[in-house]
């Protein structure tokens, strides 16, 4: 491989392959960049999908992360339409899926993640679908519409997120969730609670400690699912929106340290020095909570591949960020913040009757651990700010709207 001419191949050209190409040059990279993608678009934004493009209201040039003329006039070259299928760490190449084979100096695996899949009987049947790229939305979207029934099975972000859209485009949904509540993995019981109402206000079904049986099918088409105590839920379309799970089979194949995801360090370093790896694939510190784990957004993505892009090119690490979230549903703009890891209470501020409301989770000794807003996007900046510093605050100021909080954070 030529030396005055080093090469970093990125497999995986999501948001974060696609952001780590665009850091790498603007912290001064001058080898080439080869961006290996499976879809035949350039890195676009996956939020949209369950929002915006399904209701109609989003181009493929406003998904797009950047300009198609970006990777041309950056001379990052894509490989579209392709994957790596083999990684051969000793002589520093990767395999294509169409049997190309290219050196690298620096890897960077984006591999991201995949919709996780149900064995139910049934589940192979036409207009049983998941979501996680354009392809998919396009397919949900052709689907919906009045009179038509979607049958949501999950009641995570995605699936409540299609299922507003659904109710957007006129469409009956029944939301079906296993645990006793919504969102019951990564929210807390107030907004569990609160969305919940908001959903069966729009007029979507939910049922939840809800287990599926068998997805049914008439002529090869799903037409109801059919839950363990013999509820039959008759729908034209049925999305399984379960949750996901990280691409990590290629870097175990390779030998490469692997928990829930590829373990990394807080530069998006790999086990092995010349790979590193970053997106919803990795299990990577979390500073501020002492442990490790595995962030599905689209905040961790850039921040990783603001990691990897700055180790790559010897500048000083970036400072570690609060992990946060977002979610649009109906009117309603839901921002979080931190992570509830060992809350002892939480205090709520406003009212969730009212325009916006936030819940705020704190430990033991009263540190702010993690914030959750409606509809409240200041509580929402200045909780970010008092998570990142771990601040102690009494719990009569977070109660009380009339108290301004930024002056805390700041």
């Amino acid at each position: 491989m030529s030396q005055d001419q080093p090469r970093i191949v990125i497999a995986g050209a999501g948001h974060a392959g696609g952001s780590a190409a665009a850091f790498l040059r603007q912290y001064g990279w001058k080898g080439g960049i080869t961006l290996v993608g499976e879809e035949p678009d350039a890195p676009y934004q996956r939020p949209p999908l369950s929002k915006a493009w399904l209701k109609g209201e989003a181009t493929a040039e406003s998904l797009a992360l950047r300009p198609a003329r970006f990777y041309a006039q950056h001379r990052i070259e894509l490989r579209l339409g392709t994957r790596v299928t083999a990684l051969d760490r000793a002589a520093r190449q990767v395999t294509l899926s169409d049997g190309a084979v290219l050196d690298y100096d620096r890897l960077i695996l984006a591999l991201g993640a995949r919709p996780r899949t149900l064995p139910l009987p049934g589940s192979g049947l036409r207009g049983v679908l998941a979501l996680r790229g354009t392809a998919d939305a396009d397919a949900l979207q052709a689907a919906l519409g009045p009179g038509r029934r979607l049958a949501v099975i999950g009641g995570g972000y995605i699936g409540l997120e299609v299922a507003a859209s659904a109710r957007a485009l006129g469409a009956e949904v029944v939301v079906i969730e296993r645990e006793a509540r919504v969102l019951a993995r990564v929210a807390g019981t107030v907004l569990s609670a609160f969305l919940e109402g908001q959903h069966r206000k729009h007029g979507v079904a939910i049922l939840t400690g809800a287990q599926v049986a068998a997805i049914e099918g008439e002529a090869g088409a799903a037409c109801a699912v059919r839950l363990q105590d013999g509820t039959r839920l008759p729908c034209d379309t049925v999305l399984i929106g379960i949750g996901a799970a990280p691409n990590i089979e290629l870097a175990q194949e390779a030998g490469l340290d692997c928990a829930h995801g590829i373990l990394v360090d807080l530069a998006a370093r790999s086990s092995d020095p010349a790979i590193s790896a970053i997106g919803d694939c990795t299990q990577r510190p979390l500073p501020l909570y002492g442990r490790s784990g595995r962030l599905e957004s689209v905040p961790n993505a850039i921040e990783q591949a603001k990691q990897a892009a700055a180790d790559i090119c010897g500048r000083p690490p970036p400072p570690p960020e609060v992990p946060w979230f977002w979610s649009d549903q109906f009117d309603l703009r839901l921002q979080m913040a931190g992570l509830a890891f060992d809350a002892h209470e939480t205090v709520l501020r406003g009212d969730p009757d009212g325009p916006g409301f936030a819940v705020f989770h704190l430990d033991a000794e009263d540190r702010v651990l993690a914030v959750e807003a409606v509809n409240a996007p200041a509580d929402f900046m200045a909780g970010r700010m008092l998570v990142a510093k771990q601040a102690r605050v009494p719990r009569a100021l977070l109660r009380d709207p009339a108290q301004p909080l930024k002056d805390l954070a700041a």
